[in-house]
C-alpha cells in the first residue's frame, strides 16, 4: 500500500464570509495538490466562521448547491474533507462535514453531539444530526467523519471503527481555554484533545485526523494544534498552536494492517453485549421495565423513590 500524504489546512476562516471561504479552500486545495496530498482536511465550518448564530440561514448549502460542486469539481484524483452549514430539503440547518472525492460529493456527516453549555449554544442554531456511518474511499480504506464535540462522546469513534473506518477524521473549531502552566502545553484545551486523540487511536488501532481552526470571531480565540496520531497511540505530526498553515504528513498505511493484527482490539469487541445492555438501559429509562439501580419504591422510570410520607407522585 502506498504512503499518503495528509494536508492539514489549519486555517482562519472568515466569519460569514462564504464567497471569501470558498476561494481560500480552493487555493489550498491547489496547493496541496502541488505538494503531492491525496489528502487534504480543513477544519469545523472552515467555509462559514463557527460563531455564525442569526448569520447561519445565510450562509447555508444545499448538498445541490452549485457552489458546493464547483468546490467539489476541484478534487479530480483527491480527496478533502469540508466543513460547512448545511440546509436540508425542509430548512433544517446542520453543522456537516463531507468528503469530496473525484469531483462529487462522496460522504457527508452531520454533527451528531451539539454542545449547548459553558460559551457553546449550538443547539439554538442548528439540528443534530442522527447518522454515524464509516465510508469507503479512494484512498483505499475506509474513512470516518466526525466533527468536534461528537468526539467528546465514546461511541462516535467506536462506531466509526466497527463500521469500518481506518482512519478517523475530527474537524473541530475549538476555542483556546484554561490556559495554565500546569498544563503540558500550557492550554488545558490542547491537553485534553491530544489525550482523546491518542486513546481513540490506540482504541481503535486507527490513524486520527485533527484538524482545528485558529483566528478569532467576535471575541473567542481558536487553538489550531491540528494532528496525526497514529493507530498506535503514537504522534505522526504536531500543528503549532494558533499559526495558519498548510502542514504535510506523510503516513504509511500499511501500518494499520500491523497494528490490527498484533493488537486485535476490534476483533475481540463485543457489540452485541452492548446493544443488549443498551437496549435494558433505555428501557429501563423509559419506565418500560424496572430499573434495576432504581431505589425501592421509586416511580417507574425514576431513580429516586419519594420520602416516606410524601404524596404520591403525579405522572402526566
Amino acid at each position: 500500500m502506498q504512503p499518503l500524504r495528509i494536508a492539514l489546512a489549519q486555517t482562519a476562516p472568515q466569519l460569514g464570509a462564504l464567497e471569501a471561504n470558498l476561494e481560500r479552500h480552493r487555493a489550498l486545495l491547489a496547493e496541496a495538490r502541488a505538494g503531492g496530498a491525496g489528502l487534504v482536511v480543513f477544519p469545523e465550518l472552515g467555509l462559514t466562521g463557527y460563531l455564525l448564530q442569526d448569520l447561519a440561514a445565510e450562509v447555508a448549502m444545499r448538498l445541490d448547491d452549485p457552489r458546493l460542486a464547483t468546490l467539489a469539481a476541484e478534487t479530480v484524483g483527491l480527496s478533502a474533507v469540508v466543513s460547512f452549514v448545511e440546509e436540508s430539503a425542509d430548512h433544517r440547518l446542520f453543522i456537516a462535514a463531507a468528503l469530496l472525492e473525484d469531483g462529487a460529493v462522496h460522504h457527508v456527516h452531520r454533527k451528531v453531539f451539539l454542545p449547548t453549555y459553558g460559551l457553546f449554544d449550538e443547539r439554538r442554531f442548528f439540528a443534530a444530526g442522527s447518522l454515524i456511518r464509516a465510508v469507503p474511499s479512494r484512498l483505499g480504506v475506509g474513512v470516518g467523519l466526525a466533527v468536534c464535540e461528537d468526539f467528546w462522546h465514546l461511541a462516535v469513534p467506536q462506531l466509526l471503527a466497527l463500521d469500518g473506518a481506518q482512519v478517523l477524521i475530527n474537524v473541530s473549531s475549538s476555542p483556546g481555554r484554561d490556559v495554565a502552566a500546569i498544563n503540558e502545553f500550557g492550554l488545558g484545551t490542547a491537553t485534553s484533545w491530544r489525550t482523546l486523540m491518542r486513546a481513540y487511536a490506540q482504541m481503535t488501532t486507527s490513524y486520527v485526523v485533527f484538524v482545528n481552526r485558529v483566528g478569532v470571531d467576535e471575541s473567542i480565540s481558536f487553538w489550531g494544534g491540528s494532528e496525526v496520531i497514529g493507530p498506535a497511540g503514537d504522534t505522526r505530526f504536531g500543528a503549532p498552536l494558533y499559526d495558519e498553515g498548510l502542514y504535510l504528513v506523510d503516513v504509511d498505511l500499511a501500518d494499520l494492517r500491523r497494528e490490527r493484527i498484533a493488537t486485535p482490539l476490534l476483533r475481540d469487541e463485543r457489540p452485541e453485549i452492548v446493544l443488549r445492555q443498551l437496549e435494558r438501559i433505555v428501557r429501563e429509562r423509559a419506565g418500560e421495565v424496572r430499573d434495576t439501580t432504581a431505589e425501592p419504591g421509586a416511580e417507574p422510570g425514576l431513580d429516586v423513590a419519594p420520602a416516606a410520607g410524601s404524596a404520591p407522585l403525579v405522572r402526566r
